[in-house]
């Protein structure tokens, strides 16, 4: 099990002060990775309900929060790293352009080292596709062929895809990626999305509500993967933790908050997920938190990496 930091891209760390000191804490206290979210646009009101909370709201109902452009942030971030994997957790892949999505991941890729993971989802946001004009109900469809055309572009020198919705002929984009492509991780929580990771995907990010509800979907992450002849030990799970870490800056309250958190990790690496996201948290907050998994682990190197290791 490793640990990540998810959201650093909101809110404060939208701004640059906030952002650089986020990227260097994370690599600092040792967590393997940094995960920015994707908006373009919220629209003030919506009716879409947002699957991953019970209110049907995301950010608690707020609408205007600082949320900077994912792959802009992990740039940033790039420049004052020199380690920790840059992701988004997850981009909203039918409304980009792929070839001009696939140039921008690639040049960070190249200019980060070889850091770069893409996260990415079909979307949920109704009225913000209507927004971008993007149509809403063929976005899965959309999105497959997307990833199709990035890899392509990625991979081949010169790169022909024919797709419903990517076609073109010997097209070169490079530079190419350090290691010749990109992982994609294929986010979300639903049964389609399983499947789309076993088929194409090199990781799972799946927002589930803990162990127990995750079990069934890599089961089908399982399946669709043996059936498209992948092996799904190349298949890393991904998986942000939505338990309470409000306690975390109270003397108080942070051993039962970290005793949660353990347990959960716990469950999840029983099931092979391979690396549990913590939300974005204040600096003195998440120092404390390595040091208490560091001794709950039984290691002497006080670091949330360190702790990882030995989970």
């Amino acid at each position: 099990m490793r640990f990540g930091l998810l959201g650093v891209n909101t809110f404060h760390g939208a701004h640059p002060a906030a952002a650089a000191a986020t990227a260097r804490l994370a690599e600092e206290i040792g967590l393997d990775s940094v995960w920015a979210i994707d908006h373009v646009v919220v629209p003030a009101t919506y009716d879409t309900a947002y699957p991953y909370d019970e209110s049907g709201k995301m950010m608690g109902g707020e609408v205007e929060f600082d949320l900077a452009d994912p792959l802009i942030w992990l740039a940033y971030a790039a420049a004052v790293t020199e380690r920790v994997i840059l992701a988004t957790g997850v981009l909203i892949l039918p409304q980009r352009n792929p070839l001009v999505l696939a140039k921008q991941v690639a040049s960070l890729d190249v200019l980060s080292g070889g850091r770069v993971h893409l996260g990415v989802g079909v979307g949920w946001l109704e009225e913000e596709f209507a927004a971008l004009g993007v149509p809403f109900a063929d976005r899965g469809r959309r999105h497959d062929d997307y990833v199709t055309a990035m890899r392509a572009l990625w991979r081949d020198t010169k790169a022909t895809v024919d797709t419903n919705y990517a076609s073109f002929t010997d097209a070169i984009s490079l530079p190419h990626p350090v290691y010749g492509g990109v992982p994609i991780v294929i986010g979300g929580g639903s049964t389609r999305a399983a499947r789309r990771a076993g088929r194409i995907g090199d990781g799972f990010f799946p927002t589930v509500a803990g162990p127990d509800a995750l079990e069934p979907l890599l089961a089908t992450v399982r399946t669709e993967a043996d059936a498209a002849g992948r092996d799904t030990d190349f298949i890393e799970v991904t998986v942000p933790y939505g338990g309470d870490l409000s306690g975390l800056d109270d003397d108080a309250r942070r051993q039962g908050v970290v005793d949660e958190l353990c347990r959960t990790a716990d469950g999840y690496a029983a099931l092979g997920v391979t690396r549990l996201l913590i939300p974005v948290q204040p600096a003195d907050a998440l120092r404390a938190l390595a040091a208490d998994l560091a001794d709950r682990y039984g290691i002497t190197d006080a670091t949330i990496g360190g702790a990882a290791a030995a989970v």
